[in-house]
């Protein structure tokens, strides 16, 4: 590998630099996102009853246990029907913890997008200027091609092409895999969210 590194040139630094700070994020973001994998439905329905039946406290000692960002969000919901008996300010709690969670299921897939994008960049400037230390070593010979003397800027336009591509498309493979799972997450977290301001408007309607 030192080797590889060694005979693409100096560009692929910062592109073994890209395949570190990417498989970081990777290894970090996967951890996240899979830690709380489990059906919200099995969780909500319990917690709805509840507060149908006018257990808010009990429905938020139920919610507040359960961990991952749509029962946080929900947990903020019913603490302030809790404390202000008022829908509006529940759908505030909602909306402001909604977007802090996706914040934080989004944190850092901005860098992987950066990675994907600027490495192959760097493997294309790579392949430039070994081009270019080609042709000069062309014209240093006064026009006659010596294959063993072209090598070295043929290595370094291909390594760092070839490397650019590796760091790059599992990156932007694994971006894309990420963004529709937060999307999902998003999905079931309106959903969530609708749920318990409709069972607090129909409580509200039936005057209790």
């Amino acid at each position: 590998m030192l080797e590889l590194i060694t005979k693409g040139g100096m560009l692929m630094i910062p592109i073994a630099a890209c395949s570190i700070i990417g498989l970081a994020i990777i290894i970090e973001r996967s951890f996240r996102l899979m830690k709380n994998n489990h059906s919200i439905d099995a969780v909500l329905s319990p917690v709805l009853d509840e507060i149908e039946q006018g257990r808010a406290k009990e429905a938020f000692k139920k919610i507040q246990s359960v961990p991952g960002p749509i029962p946080r969000v929900i947990s903020a919901g019913i603490q302030a029907y809790v404390r202000y008996r008022q829908e509006q300010y529940v759908e505030k709690a909602l909306v402001r913890t909604g977007s802090r969670e996706l914040a934080l299921l989004e944190q850092n897939l901005r860098g992987l997008n950066v990675i994907a994008n600027v490495a192959p960049l760097l493997g294309l400037l790579g392949t430039v200027t070994g081009m270019i230390k080609a042709f000069m070593q062309i014209q240093l010979q006064g026009g006659t091609v010596n294959a063993a003397s072209l090598a070295g800027g043929i290595w370094e336009a291909m390594l760092t092409t070839a490397a650019g591509l590796c760091v790059a498309i599992p990156c932007l493979l694994l971006y894309n895999y990420y963004m529709g799972r937060i999307n999902r997450v998003e999905a079931a977290m309106k959903n969530a969210a609708m749920d318990l301001v409709e069972v607090i408007r129909e409580r509200k309607d039936d005057g209790v």
